[in-house]
């Protein structure tokens, strides 16, 4: 989700920035002090949600809502305002909400329950890329792992296609020969969080199957240079350069079969 927010009260921006990231901590913020900073982030990136102030000199927020919606028709307009008299206006333009200063942590949240135009992330899924080095992408833009390896982690289910492994196999390929079960166990557990905290962030905690001692990746809920070239899609194939999760040295094993179903393509 994009997020705007505009404002010319001094550290009015970057306090209203604090409360969506709390509210929504996978939104791309950005935030501008006047009207021609707002249009002109405009012209590059498609914003879902703008918080607007109203009274602003130059151009109130009301015009440069209109101005917003005329770019983008389904962009929702928030207005955060210390003045209530422009609420009726505020509302006949649609407004997905009206928030009077000092602005309240729960009224941004009901704001984003209550969106006229919901966001709708049905069609971005993450991308794979297993070929060269394994890299995750959403929105175009690298997936950041707070451990190491809880990358490799989901890079080892994607590696199983779809199919389930227990944490004794998976502490297996992470650890190699490791003889510090337990505590390997143990770390294991905090892996598994920090995947599925990085995937919620993406919207795609559907891709991570998790059961009872069962792990495994949805395929269908990713989208990997690996998987299309097993279907024989020309692109991935195209794209295939004789590498795959090099940096893991249990890939070793995929890469020698990927090699081989190159000279049969």
């Amino acid at each position: 989700m994009r997020v705007l927010i505009v404002d010319d009260e001094p550290m009015m921006p970057e306090k209203m920035k604090s409360i969506v990231e709390e509210v929504r901590p996978e939104a791309e913020i950005t935030c501008a002090d006047n009207y021609i900073g707002a249009l002109k982030a405009a012209e590059h990136t498609v914003y879902e949600v703008a918080f607007l102030d109203i009274e602003m000199p130059g151009m109130n927020g009301l015009e440069l809502a209109r101005r917003l919606k005329e770019i983008y028709p389904d962009i929702n307009i928030i207005f955060a305002t210390s003045h209530s008299e422009y609420a009726v206006e505020a509302f006949a333009m649609c407004a997905s909400g009206y928030l009077l200063k000092p602005i309240q942590k729960k009224n941004v949240e009901e704001a984003f329950n209550n969106l006229r135009k919901p966001v709708r992330y049905e069609d971005e899924k993450l991308k794979v890329q297993c070929f060269g080095n394994f890299e995750v992408f959403y929105r175009g833009k690298p997936v950041r792992f707070g451990r190491s390896l809880a990358k490799e982690l989901f890079a080892c289910l994607i590696d199983l296609k779809g199919a389930s492994a227990n944490t004794a196999q998976l502490c297996a390929i992470l650890w190699e020969d490791s003889a510090e079960v337990e505590k390997n166990r143990h770390y294991f557990r905090n892996l598994v969080s920090e995947l599925r905290k990085v995937l919620r962030e993406c919207h795609a905690e559907r891709a991570f199957i998790c059961q009872r001692n069962s792990f495994a990746v949805d395929v269908k809920q990713v989208e990997c240079d690996y998987y299309k070239f097993l279907e024989h899609d020309a692109e991935a194939v195209s794209s295939y350069n004789g590498e795959y999760m090099k940096q893991y040295s249990w890939a070793e094993i995929t890469a020698g079969e990927l090699k081989m179903k190159e000279k049969s393509l």
